[in-house]
């Protein structure tokens, strides 16, 4: 991914950092469903690595998990790490404590696909809703650089309906895009598989929100950074003619009960730091499912 790319993203979190949780609903939902997932696992990592931590909404549910675990926060947004290490670092008598003795929680300014990590050092990644923003095929080599022999990688991210309605509705509008291209379930799968995972375990369903107007959606894509568009160079804010053509587009998709939808097709994943399933034919082996509430 471009700099210019990075720097977009980084600067758009940045700004949201201090309101994000306001706005996250969605987010700490995901994150409690991503925790579902490690249900029944047989897995006590010394050393986890939250890929993508935003404000540290996923970091009690894994102390709550593994309350032995020693965690490393990791995010592109500097004021995103400055929210954890607030919200979730050390406060009072134990900031003193945590001088003398080895962190619990260390917090690391840094990409995804650019781990300042060393080969093999941790034992499980964790990552909600942050691989959408990066490469995916170089943040899954780095994850499985990263990773102990037998480590586990668990993630949750965004498939290619998520805000089908925006995208319909922008269509033409004014020649820009309004939504960022996520990557298919099974795409996801093959790349784990190529970046050497073994075991991968695909699962897909979808969420959707409701919104009074258009502008309440808005406010939220604003919210949590999300509105930051990778494939469009446009800069400034959209003109009135085309806001009120958008809103006139997503008219058409207003439900009998008044409300606006907004789709979110979550995807998520887990596979294993070990040598890929095979078959007696040598082709590999990828699990999906459609997960079901």
């Amino acid at each position: 991914m471009a700099d210019s790319a990075k720097r977009a993203i980084r600067l758009a979190f940045d700004r949201a950092a201090p309101g994000y949780d306001a706005s996250a609903f969605l987010q700490r939902e995901i994150a409690h469903r991503l925790d579902e997932h490690l249900d029944g696992m047989k897995i006590e990592p010394d050393l986890i690595l939250d890929a993508g931590c935003g404000t540290g909404y996923g970091i009690p549910l894994l102390r709550a998990r593994y309350p032995k675990s020693s965690v490393i926060a990791l995010d592109l947004a500097p004021a995103m790490l400055r929210e954890t290490l607030r919200q979730h670092g050390p406060k009072g008598w134990r900031k003193l404590l945590a001088r003398l003795t080895p962190p619990r929680l260390t917090a690391i300014c840094a990409d995804l696909e650019r781990l300042p990590l060393a080969h093999h050092s941790v034992d499980m990644i964790w990552s909600s809703l942050a691989l959408q923003w990066a490469n995916l095929d170089s943040a899954f080599r780095e994850a499985r650089r990263v990773l102990k022999p037998g480590g586990l990688f668990l993630f949750a991210s965004f498939g290619p309906d998520t805000l089908k309605e925006l995208r319909a509705a922008s269509a033409g509008v004014d020649g820009h895009a309004r939504v960022n291209r996520f990557i298919d379930m099974h795409d996801v799968g093959d790349a784990l598989v190529q970046a050497g995972f073994g075991g991968p375990v695909m699962e897909m369903e979808t969420l959707t929100l409701t919104y009074g107007d258009l502008a309440d959606l808005f406010a939220d894509l604003r919210g949590i950074g999300a509105h930051t568009v990778l494939d469009n160079p446009r800069r400034g804010l959209m003109g009135k003619l085309a806001w009120r053509r958008l809103g006139e587009n997503y008219e058409r998709f207003r439900r009998a009960d008044g409300q606006l939808p907004a789709t979110y097709e979550v995807v998520y994943g887990h596979a294993w730091a070990s040598g890929p399933q095979k078959r007696a034919d040598g082709s590999q082996v990828i699990e999906f499912a459609r997960r079901g509430r």
